[in-house]
């Protein structure tokens, strides 16, 4: 709730942005969580062209999808699943032709760099035991891409009912890589790529793709951006130097 307040008050303060100041600055992009350390490379190369540099917010593509829904100043929306994205379309907030598939991810298991556990996710694994007497860091499995992949892949793989009552739901991803990488939870689910990007935890082990839906994240410009740039930095994201961007940061093609 407190990201949803500063995110509105952020987005809202754009509105009263004066068009040529607005016109100075870049698209606002409102991008999933796993996806800062990429995008703001992404974005850096592209101010270095001599563009004004996009404003980024970060956060669970639920939380943004919601915004964009109500009505949220934006102009492009990543999301780290199909479904949310669904759901900005079908309010009709999508520019018609504009969404398309950026970049594809894994899930994996980790935990904090010093421990010793070692698990192997496959059909019945005992996750539950691994725990101990700790709990399962996981993005909110009702409504974080992160945590429905999650929830997919543990019920696949016949495990879920052993640790559902025992979960540390985080607001998104990397909310769920903090925990285990200060201690607060033994093991975590998250993205390949947030592991590669912190030193603190270690990957224990990867889900298999099919236990879980294709990690997928659709890019699009929202209807109502008016940014002479919108369309020129989803070109960009789209081309190969900004899709070798995204590799060098561990995201396979969509």
């Amino acid at each position: 709730m407190a990201f949803v307040l500063r995110l509105l008050l952020a987005l809202a303060g754009l509105l009263l942005t004066p068009a040529g100041a607005a016109a100075a600055r870049g698209p606002v992009v409102l991008a999933a969580a796993s996806l800062q350390e990429s995008l703001t490379e992404a974005a850096n190369v592209w101010a270095a062209r001599g563009h004004p540099k996009p404003l980024l917010s970060f956060a669970a593509s639920s939380a943004l999808a919601r915004q964009v829904i109500a009505g949220a100043p934006a102009d492009i929306f990543l999301s780290a699943d199909e479904p949310w994205m669904d759901a900005v379309a079908k309010a009709g907030r999508l520019r018609a032709g504009t969404r398309v598939r950026l970049v594809g991810n894994r899930l994996v298991l980790i935990a904090p760099a010093a421990s010793k556990v070692r698990l192997t996710p496959a059909h019945g694994f005992p996750l539950a035991r691994a725990l101990g007497s700790g709990r399962l860091a996981i993005a909110d499995p009702d409504a974080v891409p992160a945590g429905r992949y999650a929830r997919a892949a543990l019920a696949h793989l016949g495990v879920w009912g052993s640790v559902a009552g025992r979960l540390a739901p985080a607001e998104n991803v990397r909310a769920t890589l903090a925990l285990v990488e200060r201690g607060a939870a033994p093991l975590g689910i998250v993205y390949a790529t947030d592991a590669h990007a912190s030193k603190a935890v270690r990957i224990v082990g990867s889900f298999p793709a099919a236990s879980h839906p294709p990690i997928r994240y659709p890019l699009a410009v929202l209807k109502t951006s008016r940014h002479r740039d919108a369309a020129a930095f989803r070109a960009f994201l789209l081309s190969s130097q900004g899709r070798a961007i995204f590799a060098r940061h561990g995201f396979s093609a969509p």
